[in-house]
């Protein structure tokens, strides 16, 4: 059972206003392709340090992730709502009046290159400056919050409303949470006692496509998007981490992640004429950078769960085996360059080869 509507079950104002968000988030998703990766790429070049390829064994879905930060690559979360966050909500997605994207809350925030020109028009989706004001926001840290205007009189209008947002729902209850829907206990997560609940907490990580316990903004990542399962509509967290190299997309269609890859001009012609492109087409739409002889692109991988991560459809309650895999590897694609309007993705086995 799906804790969203689809469209079909909606109203004609509400259909319209899940088109509007579907065309909202599809910006979004170019604009972080973008900042998450190229940029993340181009800071890199700029310091002279080689880029750290993710290698193929950190995409399948029981990968482990070099335990390494880098300071260039760029790292954000942010959550994106159809509907509201109302304020019943507050004691653990943290947003309050000293958060609210005024003039006066981010002049205060040092650490924020905005000037005296900030005009409150600028955290609407729809305006010019939105992205500007976005990319500027975005290494604050913990959640920016992107969510309908309750003081807008406009029908649909989406603004980043918040900033600096923690998400303080303890990993614990967010396990276990996760763990009653899916029948594998009826109430409490130590009902089973103190192995039993460990276990559960661990695949509550693999669930949401990550290494045990990784760090802050990861973990905060998986704990929003299962909190979020309480809020009418649906809902889209994407996070950027420096260790994983990654854009992760969590949302009612499940999990992508998308990095960045290299493979040799040869290689890439053979795939663009296997597709039915002319290799100049190819090197224009979907290389985004280049090395020696090799050129980069953008590879996303989407995630399927799997039965055991599944409700069971008797709906009746059964053990946990933890060796049991609870993602698989869906669709794998190489991405257009961002704001490429007429190239689709074309799919490209990269995990498994």
């Amino acid at each position: 059972m799906a804790h969203w509507k689809y469209r079909e079950e909606l109203s004609r104002i509400k259909k319209l206003r899940r088109s509007y968000y579907e065309l909202l988030r599809d910006e979004l998703d170019q604009f972080l392709l973008q900042y998450a990766l190229i940029d993340s790429y181009d800071n890199f070049s700029a310091h002279q340090i080689p880029f750290p390829f993710v290698e193929k064994r950190e995409m399948k879905p029981r990968g482990r992730i070099p335990d390494r930060e880098y300071e260039s690559q760029n790292a954000f979360l942010v959550i994106f709502v159809e509907d509201m966050v109302l304020p019943e909500h507050k004691k653990y997605v943290r947003y309050f009046d000293v958060n609210k994207t005024t003039k006066q809350n981010l002049l205060r925030f040092k650490t924020l290159s905005l000037s005296e020109k900030f005009d409150r028009n600028w955290k609407y989706l729809e305006s010019i400056y939105f992205k500007s004001f976005l990319k500027i926001m975005l290494p604050v840290d913990y959640a920016l919050l992107i969510q309908g205007d309750s003081t807008s009189m406009k029908k649909n209008r989406y603004g980043l409303t918040h900033f600096h947002v923690r998400i303080d729902w303890p990993i614990t209850e967010a396990a276990e949470d996760m763990a009653r829907s899916l029948r594998y206990i009826s109430k409490d997560i130590f009902e089973k006692g103190d192995k039993y609940a460990e276990d559960i907490q661990k695949k509550f990580f693999e669930y949401y496509g990550l290494p045990v316990m990784v760090g802050g903004r990861r973990t905060a990542a998986i704990v929003a998007a299962q909190y979020l399962k309480r809020i009418p509509g649906i809902s889209t967290v994407y996070v950027g981490s420096s260790e994983s190299r990654a854009l992760t997309r969590i949302s009612e269609r499940g999990i992508s992640k998308s990095v960045l890859i290299k493979r040799s001009i040869k290689e890439w012609n053979e795939i663009a004429e296997a597709n039915g492109l002319t290799p100049q087409a190819f090197r224009k739409n979907y290389v985004v950078a280049r090395e020696k002889r090799c050129g980069i692109c953008i590879f996303q991988a989407s995630y399927a769960a799997t039965y055991h991560a599944r409700e069971p459809e008797d709906g009746k309650l059964r053990d946990l085996k933890p060796d049991l895999h609870w993602l698989s590897v869906g669709e794998q694609h190489i991405l257009p360059k961002p704001g490429t309007s007429k190239y689709p993705p074309v799919p490209l086995n990269v995990i498994y080869t």
